[in-house]
């Protein structure tokens, strides 16, 4: 089947073809780093994950670019009151988004530029709209520049609006403007700004606009021209509109698609930190494994909106743990040594779901299908069926970054390698207590479960083999 995704700009599900056989050049919206990660965040960059797993599944070579905003208004704000480095904030909270990433499993990106690190690739790109008669600096000698947007035609046609019933850009002092939509490229630097959030410029000290980061980023690392942009759905206007609209402007066909996410709420209501109902990864990860967090927000369609209750991560714990206790009883009855050599499979109908615009509830539905197949064929002693059902299952959790196999979520989701070399070293100790249990040697088989028991360790036995947890 081919891959069919909803493109924003033409608001409709079309083919998905690579500018470059083979190739995927993808670009999403990372974080403006004036704060924690809130939940809608992380929910956005999983979905571009989900995205980079499924473009890799089907074969393709996957560019991913993961901007992070270090340079702004908000940024210099919270520092200063908090009295600190505007860099020093910036990086303080950039960290603890990669620690939300890594948490959850989301793949690290091929780039992850930073805003700072590329003011000169933005002061080309304000050169070339101002020789193009779609920019200009402000008359008043601020050292501001603006983008025209009366002069480019198209301006409004990724979000379908009409210039004129548009809100006035509210990122700059609207006094050197043509048109109050007008927003800037170049911010002049202002009495009281600290020196250090300053660079030299051919229209005067200051610091890049918002919207003029991305632009430059991305042509940076993917060129002018590329397959997807992403990001969440309040980005779209005006942030991407305006990204857009100077890329083109400039000459670039920029992006071939526009993909969005849908926003995060609690109990129906949009989140808000002034009402009180918002939670983040943090929060989330104290309830729930990292997994299971995953599994959450990953389970709705990317588009939907997600819809967060008192409850949510118990239920998602539920359909987590019909998961992984299939699959560890299957490997334990399928591979009792411990070692296995399994080739992965996709059901078609996974595959239909995927490829149909990343429809992951439908996937999700056929992994649980599976799942119930699988559970029968154990109940049956049908080796042949189980074993088809764990490669499906297997092949399904791999695509979507959910295989309780992995590393990553062994025992909680802790990647270290002392995790692993637990794993290993508890599956040795099982291996011995089946032996010693087959020669009828009921003392050493009880001597290595009071062992397992005094370090923590559960064993659950079964017909089908032992399979070990950590106390609660």
């Amino acid at each position: 089947m081919t891959l069919r995704f909803y493109d924003s700009a033409t608001a409709a599900v079309r083919d998905f073809v690579p500018l470059k056989e083979g190739r995927v050049s993808l670009y999403y919206c990372g974080a403006t780093v004036q704060g924690e990660p809130h939940i809608g965040h992380v929910r956005s960059a999983l979905a571009f994950d989900q995205l980079t797993r499924w473009l890799q599944t089907s074969g393709l070579d996957v560019t991913v670019v993961r901007n992070v905003t270090d340079i702004d208004d908000k940024i210099l704000v919270k520092a200063a009151e908090n009295n600190e480095p505007w860099w020093a904030l910036a990086y303080r909270f950039e960290q603890a988004f990669e620690d939300a990433y890594d948490a959850l499993g989301i793949l690290k990106p091929t780039y992850e530029p930073r805003a700072t690190g590329h003011i000169p690739e933005m002061h080309a790109l304000v050169a070339q709209l101002i020789e193009r008669g779609h920019a200009y600096p402000a008359p008043d000698n601020s050292g501001d520049v603006y983008f025209d947007v009366r002069s480019w035609a198209k301006y409004g046609s990724l979000t379908h609006q009409n210039i004129d019933d548009m809100q006035a850009a509210a990122d700059a002092d609207p006094r050197g403007k043509r048109d109050p939509r007008d927003f800037a490229l170049w911010k002049g630097f202002k009495e009281g700004e600290p020196e250090t959030a300053r660079w030299e410029s051919p229209w005067g000290a200051g610091r890049p606009g918002w919207h003029l980061e991305c632009s430059a980023m991305v042509t940076k690392y993917l060129g002018t021209e590329f397959d997807i942009h992403g990001g969440g759905l309040d980005l779209r206007f005006p942030h991407h509109e305006n990204e857009m609209a100077q890329s083109q402007a400039a000459g670039h066909g920029f992006a071939s698609f526009w993909m969005h996410n849908g926003m995060v709420t609690y109990l129906g209501e949009k989140m808000s930190k002034s009402i009180g109902n918002t939670i983040n990864p943090r929060e989330m990860l104290e309830i729930a494994r990292p997994l299971v967090v995953r599994y959450y927000l990953g389970q709705a369609h990317y588009r939907s909106v997600l819809d967060y209750r008192p409850g949510s991560l118990t239920e998602a714990a539920a359909a987590v743990e019909r998961i992984e206790t299939f699959m560890h009883a299957a490997l334990a009855k399928l591979f009792p040594g411990g070692d296995f050599g399994l080739v992965a499979k996709l059901p078609d109908a996974f595959r239909a779901a995927m490829d149909d615009d990343l429809n992951i509830p439908a996937a999700l539905a056929v992994l649980h299908d599976t799942v119930r197949a699988g559970n029968t064929a154990l109940a049956a002693r049908d080796d042949a069926g189980t074993l088809l059902a764990l490669q499906g299952v297997m092949g399904m959790t791999d695509a979507l970054g959910i295989n309780p196999t992995e590393a990553q979520w062994q025992r909680g989701g802790d990647a270290t390698a002392e995790t692993a070399a637990l794993d290993v070293l508890v599956n040795a100790q099982l291996a011995a207590r089946a032996q010693a249990r087959k020669e009828k040697n009921w003392a050493e088989s009880d001597r290595i479960r009071d062992t397992l028991a005094a370090a923590g360790i559960d064993i659950a036995d079964s017909a089908d083999g032992s399979i070990w947890s950590l106390k609660k």
